[in-house]
């Protein structure tokens, strides 16, 4: 049977909505994505996201060609090493990435960039969602806060943690605080700032375990376009070409930094603690972590105070299955999770090829639509919602890290069985093979 292609509202122009945007247009498909920002350059953070191989491989499968060479290409410098380390910044263990499986660093300013280009005609700006309906024949309509409205056969909430579409579709579907509250700022990286750092943190990422339950982490980005925005000496062939060509890089202002967060439970900052911008937020980092090294609070006090923030991080609770309709979730919109697993905007991408593949085999006419979406969200349920888990287990406060003194004895064990490892490279090889099939269990290839 054959039927009439769809036409897919999206609300959200995150990685999600704007990946699930391209597949859908080059399987032919009409979409329309909905962004409450008022502009391509309003939104923008900073911030590092790796892109491992999973979710590499499902950028490349809806991206136009292109498009996936120019994001390889502006992505930073991979990262050489995985580094755990104590406050005092003494490596407990040194994981040596190969570059096959480190996967991608990239700023989260720049693949938003990425994802906008080629998509100009489809993504409007200014838009926020208050409320959709669903109509006799099937369709569903889509309004706005500026009185507008859309009707298309498909709604897909794309639109975060604070999902105003979750909100309606799956009021019981909540997002709970973890305990868990998290300062971040960067500072640019310059010579100077490079040798605050031991080695081979600079050349990767650096993973802090303190006493009282405080971790922190700290990544170098490096770029391929320099702090004037042009290229870099020595950057050559197809690399120079796509970004010389490449219109996102007038609307991004990402620069070389490095970027340093600290957590902890809750309970460890004052009241408020989590709203918190600007110098504020490195006046408190330093406050918390008196006994660390004079480095690391040396990052701390020469923060851009723009970019840092606080947030208490919070966690999706998982739900039953739900009876499919024309209105679906991907992304944080549905699975909410802690960056303990580093795996939430790689779940996102994944989401959208699981629905361009669901959508593109009901407009074949190989499946109904409430059959293609359940098909997608039954997937989506198991491997998101184990990331869900995964991740919570790894950042919470009921955590026994974060208890008083059977906390100490297990950073102690912790720290020892990491030496341990660090010294016995057959066991650091399984140890680490473990720990990259744990990112991915359960996902979907």
């Amino acid at each position: 049977m054959s039927r009439t292609s769809p036409h897919v509202i999206v609300i959200g122009a995150g990685f999600g909505g704007m990946a699930l945007a391209h597949g859908l247009q080059r399987a032919g498909i009409a979409v329309d994505v909905y962004e409450r920002d008022r502009t391509r350059s309003d939104g923008l953070h900073g911030y590092r996201v790796g892109i491992d191989p999973d979710g590499s491989r499902a950028l490349e499968r809806s991206l136009p060609p292109e498009l996936y060479r120019t994001f390889l290409a502006t992505c930073a410098r991979s990262p050489r090493h995985f580094v755990m380390l104590s406050e005092g910044l003494r490596t407990t263990l040194d994981v040596p990435l190969a570059e096959e499986g480190a996967g991608h660093s990239v700023s989260r300013m720049t693949l938003r960039q990425v994802l906008l280009t080629g998509l100009e005609d489809v993504v409007h700006f200014d838009k926020t969602f208050t409320r959709y309906e669903q109509l006799p024949d099937g369709r569903v309509t889509a309004h706005f806060a500026d009185g507008s409205s859309v009707t298309g056969d498909v709604l897909v909430a794309a639109d975060g943690a604070n999902s105003r579409v979750r909100q309606q579709y799956l009021p019981h579907a909540t997002v709970l605080d973890s305990g868990i509250v998290a300062l971040a700022a960067k500072v640019p990286l310059t010579d100077a700032t490079r040798a605050l750092l031991p080695e081979n943190v600079s050349q990767g990422i650096g993973m802090v375990m303190a006493p009282r339950g405080f971790g922190g982490i700290l990544h170098t980005m490096e770029f391929k376009w320099d702090r004037s925005g042009a290229l870099k000496n020595g950057i050559g062939g197809n690399d120079a070409e796509l970004l010389a060509e490449w219109p996102g890089l007038l609307f991004d202002n990402t620069r070389d930094y490095i970027n340093w967060s600290v957590w902890a439970a809750a309970d460890k900052f004052p009241p408020g603690a989590a709203r918190l911008r600007g110098t504020d937020v490195a006046d408190l980092a330093l406050r918390l972590t008196p006994h660390w090294h004079p480095n690391l609070r040396r990052l701390m006090e020469l923060s851009d105070a723009s970019s840092a923030f606080a947030l208490a991080i919070r966690t999706s609770v998982p739900v039953d299955p739900w009876r499919p309709t024309p209105v679906t979730l991907i992304g944080d919109a549905i699975h909410t999770m802690t960056p303990g697993m580093g795996v939430g905007a790689n779940t996102a991408l994944i989401d959208a090829v699981e629905l361009c593949r669901a959508l593109t085999a009901y407009r074949d006419g190989g499946r109904t639509l409430t059959e293609a979406v359940g098909g997608y969200e039954e997937r989506m349920r198991d491997y998101g919602f184990k990331a869900v888990i995964a991740s919570r287990e790894r950042m919470s406060s009921d955590s026994v890290i974060h208890k008083p003194y059977v906390g100490r004895l297990m950073l102690g064990a912790q720290r020892a069985f990491l030496r341990t490892v660090n010294h016995a490279p057959p066991v650091k090889r399984k140890f680490t093979e473990a720990m990259m099939a744990k990112r991915t269990e359960g996902r979907e290839r």
